[in-house]
């Protein structure tokens, strides 16, 4: 069994003080850092998931350690294991729709990015709002993917939930299983790669604004 590795957060920035005036760049700002907050509750999703994996893993252990006659209490387990697994489910559509707002509200920066008079300053929001596109495609990706690796984790307990299970179709789920965790451990690592990617324009940006920024 396998856990999440550890996502990386968008990076968050402090107005320390302002131009003259609501410019371009401080609206900018404000819907950026806007977004940032709408991603707290995907941030809170990664703790309570994290333990559900863990009791699942702690039920399949505890599985591993039964006999073909301890039938009643293998299917017990699988059973509580299943529920954990709906309970995954829940918090992943609470971190796509936290994700999905933070995309919208960052969408707002596209058409104030032509409104921009420094060049250098375009174009680094160009790559910046590109940027954010490839991360928001790489979370999709990764979504897909651990909902992919639920279903095939209750098809693997509902295995376990048979009296008359054969070893090779076992074996062949757990194939799935494992093959599947392996997925998500390279899509993961690949959200996490856009998300420095982003962070990091994000940060040439402020630089090169005149906005006085720190970062939180």
């Amino acid at each position: 069994m396998r856990f999440k590795s550890i996502i990386i957060l968008l990076l968050s920035a402090l107005l320390l003080g302002a131009c003259s005036g609501s410019s371009t760049e401080e609206t900018m700002y404000e819907h950026m850092e806007e977004s940032v907050k709408l991603e707290n509750e995907f941030v809170e999703q990664q703790q309570p998931l994290s333990e559900l994996e863990q009791e699942e893993q702690d039920l399949y252990q505890e599985i591993s350690t039964l006999s073909i006659d301890d039938y009643e209490q293998i299917n017990d387990l699988a059973e509580q294991a299943i529920e954990s697994i709906e309970l995954r489910r829940e918090h992943i559509e609470a971190e796509i729709e936290s994700i999905e707002m933070s995309k919208a509200e960052f969408d707002e920066i596209k058409p104030l990015v032509e409104e921009l008079e420094d060049e250098t300053l375009q174009t680094l929001a160009t790559e910046m709002t590109e940027l954010m596109e490839e991360r928001y495609e790489a979370f999709l990706t990764l979504h897909s993917a651990y909902q992919q690796s639920l279903d095939y984790d209750v098809e693997l307990y509902q295995l376990l939930s048979r009296e008359d299970l054969e070893e090779p179709e076992f074996t062949e789920q757990i194939e799935k299983v494992n093959d599947q965790y392996q997925e998500i451990i390279d899509k993961n690592l690949d959200f996490n790669e856009a998300t420095d990617a982003f962070n990091e324009k994000k940060r040439e940006f402020y630089e090169q604004s005149d906005l006085n920024i720190t970062y939180e």
